[in-house]
């Protein structure tokens, strides 16, 4: 399945926000990859994916996690086929990777 060229769209969870979209120019199963346009509700939610980077880099992974989940609590991702029950996005400045399932993961 071909993804370069798919346009995806990142969304509020409240109200459906214009957050973004990615337009993705690389496929590396799992990961797709792409250029990030921002949209008008994005400086709401930046400073989470910041913090999400700078705590990925210093390997911090509980408060990674924390951040991880309220990343998912306020965006929701929309692919060409419909809303994506779960995802791992990561935005810095214009480009944005991201993998997904299509099956929302179990809780433990």
């Amino acid at each position: 399945m071909g993804f370069d060229g798919e346009v995806w769209y990142v969304r509020g969870t409240d109200g459906g926000e214009d957050i973004g979209e990615i337009a993705v120019a690389e496929a590396d199963f799992p990961w797709l990859s792409g250029r990030f346009s921002a949209g008008r509700a994005y400086d709401a939610v930046e400073p989470l994916f910041t913090r999400e980077l700078a705590l990925m880099e210093d390997e911090d992974r509980e408060a990674w996690e924390v951040v991880q989940a309220e990343i998912r609590r306020r965006v929701s991702m929309i692919s060409p086929r419909g809303p994506v029950p779960e995802f791992l996005l990561h935005i810095q400045g214009d480009e944005a990777w991201f993998r997904w399932s299509d099956e929302a993961f179990e809780e433990d």
